[in-house]
């Protein structure tokens, strides 16, 4: 008790003699558990939406003791309010588990979700909800608790209730917390866990510090009235980053277009014209003489026009060429309708770049015009997405980011209108017959399991395409073993899944647009994923005018190369929502998948620019709950195709999994499988599932970004 009241004293001392944060936010920090709190309780605060945060810490709770060991914590803001987090508990990194030696060691993988009640004003107080260690088949650190917090001043109070079977009794009954930050980079903690009272410090080093790449803190419990631990002392570091540059909170929000009120205009008297009117009839060979002038100086005015025309549409072309886009043709009809057919193998990111660049270069090219225009942007010569609009109305929302009124959708008008002037008598740029080589990694993982805190198979992985014809190309993926761990080496337990050297996938592919926003594409060749089959796959994709609704069928049959005694098949069957104000889509599919498991996946994607993490939850010979990342490795802008091109790949998935709903926690790599291609129609035709009106709409400030960033 006198160590209790001597801590306190000091920390109220501090208080007193420390500067105020009046109208300042407070940093928040992640506990050991993972989640955002002090060390051992939660705070009523969330990660900020689209930051992600890496943490380790030397402290492990193992039956009713706290002692040295290692944590590893992902965390992630999915939605406003939303937080989750990966853990990975170890009391070693590398001892086999099932040796002698090795003895009253744990190894555990957990799951973590808080979620901060909404509504509340923020000058009252936040309210948190959450649980850690969910779902899994072996329930170590199992808590649920609800948590009030409030800041004032440069203190945060938190308190809260909580429910656990953890023999240490943490957050097992009333917890509560004071944060007292008298800097921005420093934080003196104290909590009570229900259990025991410790207190601590953290550092920050925030983001300005480090060029703006990522934000570090340390933490460390430097006293703790504990009778469970080993040792009072123990620490953590954590780092906390955006997911994606690119992510729409970066943007400059758009305004709304003001609503203008037309004035009732009253009738006017219309004058009747009498014989004694005092209009004086001009003579009919003067009539003549006036007309004639008229005629000639419309004929010289039309020529001036059409040659500024033929000029405005050849620059524009030339300018399109100079950014690196394909199959470029620039035109304008008889109506003055300028119309803008491309390609973009640029900005493999996202083709919304694309877009921006080319509706901001018409505005550079014809600056004085309030034509209309029409934009094509298809995909070897598969249509994607066309988009209207007049000049004036664009170019206001370039200069002042005012809403402009755009009409976008999937399908093509009429591309043969009468009376169009091409520049130039053929498209620029064929993408056909280029060569295009992508590298990604190709990663095989396990983590905690009983012989390693993580275990990989790591390989370099190239992906050779070349587009033949409309909708047709091939793809070759072969593979390079750069590195394993000692348990994916040949004769170890996991030599199976390594990845190795060798030709991956070899197909030859054929994609059709359909009416009605129909998609269709077969591919036939070499799969040697999983062993050597040769197969057919096709794939049929139907998507809504807006894009928010997406049926997919996926059907394959496969054959083992060298003998006849393996043949399988699968298909599967699928809806997307997509609910692009958010930037969440919901996935449900279901049917045989490729290991012959039947049952359904949901899944929920949180896109955040041009990176996503998703959650799953699979039901088919086992039930399973994953999280996923998925990340571009490639600049935001590729080189130039020309005869040839290079580039990085435009999504990289990783991914960790559990099973739930067991007694025991096996591995499992291939349940709920489907074989994925380099070349498909979500990744390939329609943009990581993201082609569509209603995408673009949620996206305006990206378009005027692009073409302020790449003009």
């Amino acid at each position: 008790m006198i160590n209790k009241k001597t801590t306190l004293a000091t920390v109220c001392a501090l208080t007193v003699s420390s500067p105020l944060l009046a109208d300042e936010t407070m940093t928040h920090g992640i506990a050991y558990n993972g989640f955002t709190g002090l060390f051992h309780i939660p705070s009523a605060e969330v990660m900020d939406k689209g930051i992600v945060d890496i943490g380790y810490s030397n402290q492990l709770e193992i039956r009713g003791k706290y002692t040295d060991g290692h944590n590893f914590t992902f965390s992630a803001g999915l939605f406003d309010g939303l937080e989750v987090t990966g853990r990975i508990t170890s009391s070693s990194m590398h001892d086999n588990l099932f040796s002698y030696d090795s003895k009253g060691q744990i190894r555990d993988l957990s799951f973590n979700a808080k979620y901060q009640i909404p509504f509340i004003p923020k000058d009252w107080v936040s309210i948190a909800v959450g649980a850690k260690d969910v779902g899994g088949a072996a329930n170590n650190y199992e808590a649920f608790y609800a948590v009030a917090s409030k800041q004032w001043w440069d203190f945060r109070f938190s308190a809260g209730v909580g429910a656990s079977d953890t023999l240490t009794g943490q957050l097992d009954g009333i917890f509560a917390g004071i944060e007292y930050q008298p800097f921005t980079w420093l934080a003196v903690l104290a909590e009570h866990d229900a259990e025991a009272f410790n207190v601590g410090a953290r550092v920050t080093l925030p983001k300005e510090w480090l060029y703006d790449l990522a934000t570090v803190s340390f933490n460390s419990r430097l006293y703790s009235n504990t009778k469970l631990a080993d040792d009072n002392v123990y620490w953590g570091i954590n780092v906390s980053m955006p997911l994606s540059d690119e992510a729409r909170t970066n943007y400059t929000p758009v305004r709304p277009a003001p609503v203008t009120l037309k004035p009732v205009e009253k009738p006017t008297k219309i004058a009747k014209v009498t014989q004694q009117s005092n209009i004086t009839p001009q003579p009919e060979s003067k009539y003549k003489s006036n007309k004639k002038l008229e005629t000639n100086s419309t004929i010289v005015e039309n020529t001036k026009t059409d040659s500024n025309a033929n000029q405005q549409i050849h620059g524009l072309k030339n300018a399109l060429v100079n950014d690196g886009f394909e199959n470029i043709r620039v035109g304008i009809s008889n109506s003055q309708l300028i119309i803008v057919e491309f390609e973009n193998s640029v900005f493999n990111r996202n083709e919304i770049d694309a877009l921006g660049l080319v509706l901001g270069r018409i505005t550079e090219h014809f600056t004085n015009n309030d034509n209309e225009f029409v934009v094509r942007l298809s995909k070897q010569d598969i249509p994607q997405l066309q988009i209207k609009g007049r000049l004036d109305n664009y170019r206001r929302f370039i200069n002042e980011n005012i809403t402009p009124d755009l009409m976008i959708s999937n399908e093509f008008g009429n591309q043969n209108s009468p009376g169009i002037k091409w520049a130039g008598n053929e498209s620029s740029n064929s993408p056909y017959f280029v060569p295009r080589l992508s590298f990604t990694p190709s990663l095989a993982t396990t983590y905690a399991t009983e012989l390693g805190v993580y275990d990989y198979s790591l390989a370099l992985q190239a992906d050779l395409h070349m587009p033949l014809w409309q909708g047709a190309g091939i793809n070759v993926t072969g593979q390079v073993n750069v590195d394993n761990s000692e348990d994916f080496e040949q004769g170890k337990i996991f030599q199976n899944s390594r990845q190795e050297t060798g030709i991956k996938r070899a197909v030859a592919y054929q994609t059709f647009a359909l009416p009605f926003n129909i998609y269709n594409q077969t591919q036939i060749g070499l799969f040697q994923d999983y062993f050597d089959f040769t197969g057919i796959t096709n794939e049929t994709v139907w998507q809504s005018p807006t894009g928010r609704h997406k049926l997919k069928a996926q059907l394959g049959y496969f054959e083992y190369k060298d003998y006849n005694t393996d043949k399988r098949d699968y298909s599967i069957y699928s809806y997307r929502y997509l609910w692009a104000e958010k930037d969440v889509s919901f996935h449900i599919s279901g049917g045989q998948f490729w290991n012959e498991d039947s049952g359904y996946k949901v899944e929920t994607k949180f896109w955040f620019g041009d990176a996503n993490v998703a959650l799953s939850y699979s039901d088919t010979n086992i039930e399973k709950v994953g999280i996923s990342f998925s990340i571009p490795l490639t600049s935001r802008k590729d080189m130039n195709a020309g005869n040839w091109q290079v580039k990085g790949a435009k999504s990289w998935k990783h991914s960790v999994s559990t099973r739930i709903g067991d007694s025991h926690n096996a591995l499992d790599f291939d349940s709920a499988a489907i074989l994925k291609s380099s070349i498909d129609l979500d990744s390939t035709f329609l943009n990581q599932d993201r082609m569509s009106s209603s995408y673009v709409y949620a996206h305006l400030a990206r378009l005027k970004e692009a073409f302020e960033t790449y003009k």
